[in-house]
């Protein structure tokens, strides 16, 4: 029953949509050639004797136009489930398909000479699509997560495994109630808990009965939660819901390892799940790089004088070079040159190997103290900026000798190098 009306709404959905992108279609058109306001803005070139495009042109077109974008929403993946989703994701995919529909349009006019249109034209129907339809589908999915918060359209869900990773899984159907999931039962081969309720859920039966449970039950949905131990029973669970209707998901007993922007990828058709991810990537990572380079810039242009200054004191107050370099561990564990104003006197740890910097260090310079305590001696790190070692904000970059100690004491510890350090983390910040 539920699936039936699962494709009842599909189609209805869509429906929906191609009446709206057909309204659009024409609104569009008015609103760029018959509304004076907008028309006088562009300069028309259509016809000689009539300035204005004829109408029935784009009447005609408006079969190809509501063809072309059934097939393209349908091809964005737009009607597929999304009762967990994200509004922001299906208003990404409105978006998709809307401008894949307009370059398969704009394709398809290149061989009908007759029907002409315009940039403008096309600018107004796109934006006007696109907050058409996400409007719509927007106001959609909010009602229907308002039915299913008051138990309406609900998806009633089989439980498998009652340890730890299922009763996460009962955590998130109860926590969040707009999806439109009700946990109905567990299935547990572990008999200290038959019989017993969960949070209010009961333990129905042991994983050879599922069968019997799903044909017994009012059942449309089997969570597989398994922890890694019981793993090799999943074969056999799977293969006694073969003949089942109900649909199935696995939960892997694997996301407690992932620790860095874990995620579910594709590799050629198979599906992939990665644990450990550096989180930039694309765009993100170039908005960061030009944000580095932009402030980095202008910070060292700012602060030039003060920067001059402090070089000339810490010459004239200690024998020795102005800027200090000391190796430190990056991006993808690089090693760089770190830059500081020098601090301490030259060849400070010439006898004592690496060690920590403490406080009324005697290895300090006159002006060294107060350029600690100020944090004025990080400020050279502007160029180690500019030369793409560090950025702005992440995580404070370490010696090398030190890290070798960190990495079997700290857990995680090496998993800040897929970030590239920076001047200030998130808690200073």
């Amino acid at each position: 029953m539920l699936k039936r009306h699962n494709q009842l709404f599909v189609a209805a959905l869509m429906g929906g949509d191609l009446l709206l992108t057909g309204l659009v279609w024409l609104a569009a058109y008015h609103l760029r050639f018959q509304v004076p306001a907008v028309r006088d803005l562009f300069v028309v070139t259509f016809h000689a004797k009539n300035l204005v495009p004829f109408f029935s042109n784009y009447l005609q077109a408006l079969p190809v136009v509501l063809l072309v974008s059934a097939f393209c929403f349908q091809g964005v993946g737009l009607y597929l489930p999304r009762r967990e989703g994200r509004l922001t994701s299906e208003v990404i995919d409105v978006c998709k398909g809307a401008g894949l529909s307009v370059l398969v349009l704009a394709a398809v006019s290149v061989f009908y000479r007759e029907f002409e249109s315009s940039r403008s034209f096309v600018a107004f129907y796109l934006v006007s699509l696109c907050a058409a339809l996400s409007v719509g589908h927007l106001l959609l999915r909010m009602a229907l997560r308002e039915l299913r918060h008051r138990g309406r359209n609900l998806r009633h869900v089989l439980i498998v495994g009652a340890g730890r990773l299922g009763q996460e899984v009962l955590e998130r159907i109860a926590s969040n109630p707009w999806m439109g999931l009700r946990a109905v039962g567990f299935a547990d081969d572990n008999p200290e808990r038959r019989g017993q309720e969960i949070r209010g859920v009961p333990v129905m039966g042991t994983l050879a009965e599922i069968p019997a449970l799903i044909a017994a039950g009012r059942i449309d949905q089997v969570i597989c939660a398994l922890p890694m131990e019981d793993h090799p029973k999943l074969k056999d669970v799977l293969e006694d819901m073969a003949q089942e209707v109900v649909d199935v998901r696995i939960v892997p007993d694997l996301f407690h390892f992932a620790s860095l922007n874990p995620s579910v990828g594709d590799l050629d058709g198979l599906p992939i799940l990665s644990l450990r991810e550096g989180p930039l990537h694309g765009w993100n990572k170039l908005v960061k790089r030009g944000t580095d380079v932009a402030f980095s810039i202008l910070i060292l242009l700012l602060l030039s004088p003060l920067l001059l200054l402090i070089a000339a004191l810490v010459k004239l107050t200690a024998p020795g070079p102005v800027l200090f370099r000391q190796r430190r561990m990056s991006l993808d564990g690089k090693v760089f040159d770190i830059l500081k104003f020098r601090t301490m006197k030259v060849d400070a740890e010439k006898d004592t190997g690496p060690v920590w910097a403490k406080a009324n260090d005697d290895r300090r310079t006159p002006i060294g103290t107060f350029l600690r305590r100020t944090s004025m001696d990080e400020l050279p790190q502007f160029f180690n900026v500019l030369r793409g070692d560090m950025s702005i904000v992440g995580p404070r970059p370490e010696r090398p000798e030190f890290i070798e100690s960190f990495r079997t004491t700290v857990p995680r510890y090496m998993l800040r190098h897929k970030i590239k350090a920076g001047i200030t983390g998130w808690a200073q910040v």
